[in-house]
């Protein structure tokens, strides 16, 4: 692929009262822009979804943009993926040269405004409204799949909580992280149920917040401020939307996405220093570890322990804080890319991992609808 990320930036996040969702937006659109040197005039290709009546036609006219190719596809917290191959393509077949990618969103301050509960439906139009009445929400949607792992493999509610645990003990590290102090397991399985068997602290946090990347041509990258990340490989993956059509509630789409992107890639789980994966919930984190091949199927729950998740362990993930404890504003994806650029640059501070040359950003797209995987690397294909 002859393409790299030239430019990562978050907005604001956490707690963000005084800004809207478009405000987000231009506060990570610009920074990102600057962070690779250019001004809004290089970008010529922009991609956006979520916020507006029509996306991202409405979020580039705020932006002051008017870009030649968009696109605003929309698969879940696993889209921003999506767009990164999606603008490698674009930018092959020479649509474009330099695509902008950005999100924002205020979910934090929504959901105090809606006092959305956990007992509320995600949605009740087209298929999932066959779900909705029996109280399918998507933390239950979650939970089911927990259970049936549980139930075939063995996994224990304690090694999913490892996963909370650890992520946490890395957003400790992480100075804008909205929750740093230190948990333990019992404080995971004391935290109110939300259902059965996720309590509260397998379940992500709802925060402000938002974020971008600029993706260009190789030619381009090499003349921009920083060190470029090269895009050295993706796969995309779609699923269900109704659990009834569901293969295998223990078997994420990443088990599809996540060969093709290390394929063409050319390399394997082995070779990769760290990882960013969407973790709205734990088993999210599990069911995507067994799926990219970083243990076998059924072998998650052991895997996880002993701190291996840790930015000290033997396999960096979520460095952040993850959707657990640091940032989750509705939709995560865009903050793994912006995290995994960091890392490969060595620009996270006590939370770096030594020589990291190779990360793997893993988004899930709805209740395991979806999935995309990237391969970043620092070395140019």
């Amino acid at each position: 692929m002859a393409a790299a990320i030239v430019g990562a930036a978050l907005s604001d996040c956490g707690r963000v009262d005084d800004k809207s969702a478009f405000e987000l937006h231009f506060q990570a659109a610009t920074r990102a822009v600057a962070d690779a040197g250019m001004d809004k005039a290089d970008i010529d290709g922009f991609m956006s979804h979520g916020t507006g009546v029509l996306p991202p036609i409405e979020v580039a006219e705020y932006l002051g943009l008017r870009p030649r190719w968009i696109d605003s596809s929309g698969v879940g917290g696993a889209t921003w993926e999506f767009y990164v191959e999606h603008a490698v393509a674009a930018i092959e077949a020479g649509l474009a040269e330099t695509i902008l990618i950005v999100y924002g969103s205020t979910a934090r301050a929504n959901l105090k405004r809606s006092r959305r509960r956990a007992n509320l439906s995600f949605g009740n139009r087209g298929p999932v409204q066959f779900d909705a009445p029996y109280g399918h929400t998507i933390m239950a949607k979650y939970a089911m799949a927990a259970r049936r792992h549980m139930h075939e493999y063995g996994t224990t509610i304690d090694q999913l909580a490892e996963i909370a645990v650890s992520t946490r003990y890395n957003a400790s590290l992480n100075p804008d992280a909205y929750y740093r102090d230190p948990i333990t397991i019992d404080d995971v399985a004391d935290s109110p149920m939300m259902a059965d068997p996720l309590t509260k602290l397998h379940c992500c946090i709802r925060s402000d917040g938002g974020g971008a990347v600029v993706v260009t041509t190789a030619a381009r990258a090499l003349d921009c401020a920083k060190v470029p990340v090269w895009i050295l490989g993706s796969g995309e993956a779609v699923s269900h939307t109704t659990m009834s059509e569901w293969d295998d509630f223990t078997v994420s789409p990443a088990a599809v996405s996540g060969p093709a992107a290390f394929a063409r890639a050319g390399l394997t789980p082995g070779d990769v220093d760290v990882c960013q994966l969407y973790d709205a919930f734990t088993p999210m984190v599990l069911l995507t570890l067994e799926a990219l091949g970083f243990c076998g199927k059924g072998e998650g729950g052991a895997f996880v322990e002993k701190g291996r998740l840790r930015v000290d362990g033997e396999l960096p993930t979520n460095t952040d804080g993850g959707g657990l404890s640091s940032c989750h504003p509705g939709m995560r994806g865009m903050f793994l890319l912006v995290e995994g650029v960091r890392q490969l640059r060595g620009e996270c501070g006590p939370r770096q991992v030594p020589d990291a040359r190779v990360c793997c950003v893993n988004g899930t797209g709805g209740w395991f609808s979806s999935a995309s995987t990237i391969i970043l690397g620092t070395e140019q294909p």
